[in-house]
């Protein structure tokens, strides 16, 4: 086991966002320079505090928009049909193609994404 050592800043952000993640449909933006630790502390709030399964896309040289949509009805199968607690975990690196935000938008708007199944 390894101790995990959190400065003051980091643990408010960690509750904000376990407050976020805890809500129904709770979803958030977090915005900062690169390295500053958004993944982690998500994370750690989502699968180390929460108990979440945190879900995220892996993005290759050929994935495409069949294979996001692919993704998504994998997460809306186990959110949807096996009542699982899971938190989405998306970079801005992972929008290889601007279009993808309609899926996103609609995924965080409503839920409903037009021909997703």
């Amino acid at each position: 086991a390894m101790d995990l050592v959190l400065f003051g800043m980091a643990m408010e952000h960690v509750t904000r966002i376990v407050r976020i993640v805890e809500q129904d449909r709770g979803n958030a933006l977090l915005v900062g320079v690169g390295g500053s630790g958004k993944q982690s502390l998500s994370r750690l709030a989502s699968k180390g505090i929460c108990g979440y399964e945190v879900f995220q896309i892996k993005v290759t040289q050929t994935y495409r928009e069949a294979d996001l949509k692919t993704d998504l009805q994998t997460l809306y199968k186990k959110t949807g049909e096996k009542n699982q607690q899971v938190s989405f975990l998306l970079t801005d690196a992972q929008i290889v193609d601007d279009k993808w935000l309609v899926y996103i938008n609609d995924t965080l708007s409503s839920g409903y994404v037009p021909d997703l199944f």
